[in-house]
């Protein structure tokens, strides 16, 4: 018997040496969980064993035990390079239309030849849908699918309202509002333009012109006009307390009025809605695109005071074709995508899963584990939320293997099977000895 367990001890401490030398083969693998050797030791009895006097058998596996605690962060310059902070696994499936998923903590994505997310071994990151304002629209693991980043932003849109806001200095002196000559610097006072889109996502320059009139009975009035690319574009329907204004040169303004204060009036959002852009007698956009574009300036609170001319606030609603520039990923995984046009679009959020029991997980190879019934059914969730770790982009978790302490458990192995080794040999010569008595 003594035989057996001398066996059984050498058994041991080669799966010790064995699992120490897998974490130390493994020190650099991303997303690679540790693994401990756990023994019981063997004691077969019956009922007529005496208790006090039984030696025991030696010794088994009990288990492998795979250690999940944290992973130290390695950052990196690539965005879709993802590490989890806290509990939780990345979800992967092998096809964009299967739902047999596997479950990791080795966030080196990266993008297919077809733009989907995957993982060094081609299987597809797992999202959950989302709404247009980032929201999930379901958390639920049946509701994953791949992620495509896609290249270009949607369709183009026409620009319909420019809003701009600005002060206009108090102390211009004037000039004949009739005179106004667009191609004239000398005729108006100040300018600014801004970037806007007809409906093939063409773009187009809007240009407003301000004119202070020299009319003694109004001296706190302004005179604007429009031009796109250069051609006038007239008003058609001015807000309230804005009336138009013809010029001696057939160009067609609207007045802009301050009161003492040098607040406008009224004190309130104006509207000015222009004719059509693309119509003859404008035709500021070329044949092909919506030639019923119709434009409108907001003048969201203008003011006339003593300071220079300054431009507050200048922005459009319309866009065009955008080329992919960048992708974003939060951490709370909502994966953002930025376009050339300025559109930023949300495309998904990486799904998450934790286990009541993870050391019940099985072990499938390329640090991927897959449910069983020790670990129980996946849990769905998102990042930074609830018990759910959050999700750094542009690092990596590395391996959470201990050199030092693993060094040391092979030495200790080592001795262990060189003990076992010399029991097994005294066994041996006591057998001899035995063998040889006459």
């Amino acid at each position: 018997m003594s035989f057996n367990i001398a066996l059984s001890g050498i058994a041991a401490a080669k799966k010790d040496l064995d699992v120490t030398a897998n974490n130390i083969a493994n020190v650099n693998t991303i997303g690679f969980k540790e693994s401990r050797a756990e023994f019981a030791d063997v004691y077969a009895s019956s009922l007529f064993t005496n208790s006090k006097t039984k030696a025991g058998d030696g010794a088994t596996t009990a288990q492998v035990a795979q250690q999940f605690h944290q992973g130290s962060l390695q950052f990196t310059n690539n965005a879709l390079d993802l590490a989890i902070t806290g509990p939780g696994f990345f979800v992967t499936s092998d096809g964009l239309d299967g739902k047999d998923l596997s479950y990791t903590r080795a966030g080196a994505f990266k993008l297919n030849n077809e733009n989907f997310i995957v993982d060094s071994n081609g299987n597809y990151l797992q999202t959950y849908p989302v709404n247009t304002d980032g929201s999930s629209s379901a958390i639920n693991l049946t509701t994953t699918s791949g992620l495509q980043i896609p290249e270009t932003a949607g369709v183009p849109l026409k620009s319909a309202q420019v809003a701009m806001s600005m002060n206009l200095p108090a102390g211009t002196a004037g000039k004949s509002v009739d005179a106004f000559d667009l191609s004239d610097p000398a005729t108006y006072d100040h300018s600014t333009s801004i970037t806007i889109y007809d409906s093939l996502g063409e773009s187009h320059v809007q240009t407003s012109y301000f004119v202070k009139d020299n009319d003694p009975a109004a001296p706190n009035r302004w005179v604007a006009f429009t031009a796109v690319d250069g051609t006038k574009v007239d008003p058609v329907a001015p807000s309230v307390g804005m009336t138009p204004a013809t010029t001696g040169t057939s160009h067609i303004g609207v007045q802009v009025n301050f009161d003492s204060s040098g607040v406008h009036i009224p004190n309130v959002p104006a509207d000015i809605t222009y004719q059509p852009i693309g119509t003859p007698g404008a035709g500021a956009i070329p044949a092909g695109a919506d030639q019923t574009q119709v434009l409108t300036l907001r003048l969201d609170g203008p003011t006339q005071f003593s300071s220079g001319f300054e431009v507050t606030s200048l922005e459009q609603d319309g866009l065009t074709v955008g080329r992919l520039t960048g992708v974003e990923i939060g951490a709370d995984g909502l994966v953002k995508a930025t376009y050339s046009n300025g559109s930023a679009q949300p495309l998904g959020r990486v799904a998450m899963a934790r286990f009541r029991n993870e050391q019940g997980l099985t072990q499938i190879g390329n640090t991927s584990w897959k449910q069983s019934l020790d670990s129980g059914e996946p849990l769905a969730g998102e990042a930074d939320s609830g018990t759910f770790g959050t999700i750094n982009s542009a690092a990596l978790e590395q391996a959470n293997v201990d050199l030092t302490t693993e060094l040391v458990d092979l030495i200790s192995a080592q001795r262990n099977f060189q003990a076992n080794s010399r029991a097994l040999e005294v066994n041996q010569t006591l057998s001899q000895t035995i063998l040889q008595i006459r």
